[in-house]
């Protein structure tokens, strides 16, 4: 059976999916066999496996880190909210059904030895588990059902290291106020805590350090300094939407934030771009003169067009669809494009029927069971606009929808899907405008192929009077592998990675 390693976290967004990615890599760069682990997750950022399952992408990308395929098993749970209090519910990848939040804490324990199962199944195959928490184990209105912080700690008999964000402030209150909630067998799991996302001179905080061991009787084994890295965050309290860098570039991308913005790690490779600027506009900014105009995915699809609408957003993207920029629709993004939404089911929001933005000819209608599938394709030949010299161009990635979007006479499929988890077929999927400025597409990671989205980047500069550029990253894989290398690097470097690995042999 493989050693577990448990990093939970005083808050959600203390920094515990980066940790734990950067443990994996460490492991693994160790020669361990290694796999991350996340009983329980709440994320619109989903990712479907070679199986059509789905899972929460924090466990991708430290799967990723950790050498390995990303597999469902390491996320048993996933949580997709869709309302303040009501969320979808995911188990071992596949839909089980629509929970109210009152629900579904009345159901965790039936789920408890499931995921003990699933646990103990990839211990036996791996040398170590990496288990990341989830929000904090101090919230003691909820400890009798846990299932993700001390529950799934008792359930792997692990050693819990407590991460705490010294960004915000208030670090050791939190820390020395998350241990005194513990009950006296949950302290003894807790061997050492990490302080995370430092800025400054450590001199000034090692008084602070000392004081707080003398409170806790807990050893901190690391002060973790703030990362400046680019890996996937993330979505529930993302900073990515507010810290932006503003400067001007050569191509200038803005992105709706939507309300229930899901799948927002489809952009990140344009953060690769040196030509690029990225900018969101959130409640309350108006869409500049981008020269493109990304409507992303979403978990309400049609609550987020009455948002377009009631915001004046909508007119402003019809009014740069017609000035000839390029607008860019990705699932939920796509089905807002079209011509109406059909939800006969009340799957959504009990909106049986709403017109969408009218700029593809398209109508959409939700149906029960969700797609979930890995596709491979190419670029259709004798497109007009921002895709015609990119037929051939080779396209991958994955569908997460409810809907399904019926083509009418006014727009031209823009892939040809050739290959479905692994299966050969011949499928046309997505469509755009006949002016060739407007289109969409189910497939989220579509940019993660650098030639489709160099090629369309390039085409834009030669519209603008700029010679085509070279992207400085030959492949987003190489990229992610330099960063999970560099957060690897700066953990070993300022962590006790000896008491680390005592912990891990017991």
């Amino acid at each position: 059976m493989g050693k577990p390693i448990m990093f939970q976290g005083t808050a959600s967004n203390a920094g515990k999916s980066f940790i734990v990615a950067a443990f994996c890599r460490i492991f693994y760069q160790d020669g361990l066999k290694v796999i991350p682990f996340k009983s329980q997750n709440m994320a619109l950022n989903s990712y479907i496996t070679d199986e059509g399952l789905e899972m929460g992408r924090a466990q991708v990308f430290q799967a990723e880190a950790a050498g390995i395929q990303p597999n469902v098993k390491m996320n048993p749970v996933l949580l997709k909210p869709h309302a303040d209090k009501h969320c979808q519910v995911v188990i071992n990848g596949k839909v089980y059904g629509n929970m109210s939040a009152v629900e579904y804490h009345e159901f965790k324990p039936q789920l408890a030895e499931m995921i003990k199962e699933v646990y103990e199944t990839i211990s036996h195959d791996n040398d170590v588990v990496v288990i990341e928490g989830a929000g904090s184990p101090a919230e003691i209105n909820l400890r009798d059902k846990d299932i993700v912080n001390m529950g799934m700690a008792e359930l792997a008999d692990s050693p819990v290291i407590l991460i705490g964000d010294i960004d915000k402030g208030g670090v050791f209150a939190a820390l020395a106020g998350t241990i005194m909630l513990l009950s006296e067998e949950e302290k003894k799991r807790v061997k050492g805590v990490i302080i995370n996302k430092f800025r400054g001179d450590i001199k000034i905080l090692e008084p602070g350090i000392k004081m707080l061991e003398d409170i806790i009787k807990i050893p901190v084994l690391g002060v973790i300094p703030y990362m400046h890295v680019n890996i996937e965050d993330e979505d529930s309290l993302t900073t990515r939407f507010n810290h932006q860098n503003h400067k001007q570039k050569d191509i200038e991308i803005e992105v709706v934030c939507l309300p229930h913005i899901s799948n927002f790690t489809d952009l990140n490779i344009f953060e690769t771009q040196e030509d690029v600027s990225i900018k969101y506009i959130t409640r309350g900014k108006s869409i500049g003169n981008p020269d493109i105009l990304i409507i992303p995915g979403s978990k309400n699809t049609i609550e987020d067009l009455l948002y377009l609408k009631e915001s004046g957003l909508a007119r402003q993207i019809t009014a740069l669809s017609q000035k000839g920029k390029l607008i860019f629709g990705i699932c939920g993004g796509y089905q807002i494009l079209g011509k109406k939404l059909c939800d006969p089911s009340g799957i959504e929001c009990g909106i049986n029927e709403i017109e969408g933005l009218g700029l593809l000819d398209i109508e959409t209608v939700f149906e029960a069971e969700k797609v979930t599938t890995q596709v491979e394709g190419t670029v259709n030949k004798d497109l007009p606009g921002y895709l015609q010299n990119l037929a051939g161009k080779k396209v991958s990635g994955y569908e997460i929808h409810m809907g399904i979007s019926t083509l009418g006479n006014g727009v031209k499929p823009i892939l040809t899907i050739k290959e479905k988890l692994g299966k050969k077929v011949q499928l046309l999927e997505g469509c755009m405008n006949q002016e060739g400025n407007v289109m969409g597409t189910y497939l989220h990671g579509i940019f993660d192929e650098l030639d489709f989205t160099r090629s369309l980047l390039n085409y834009i500069r030669t519209q603008k009077g700029l010679e085509s550029k070279v992207s400085e990253v030959t492949s987003f894989k190489a990229f992610k592998d330099k960063e999970y290398d560099k957060i690897a690097q700066i953990v070993r470097e300022n962590v006790d990675m000896e008491a680390i690995y005592k912990m891990i042999r017991g």
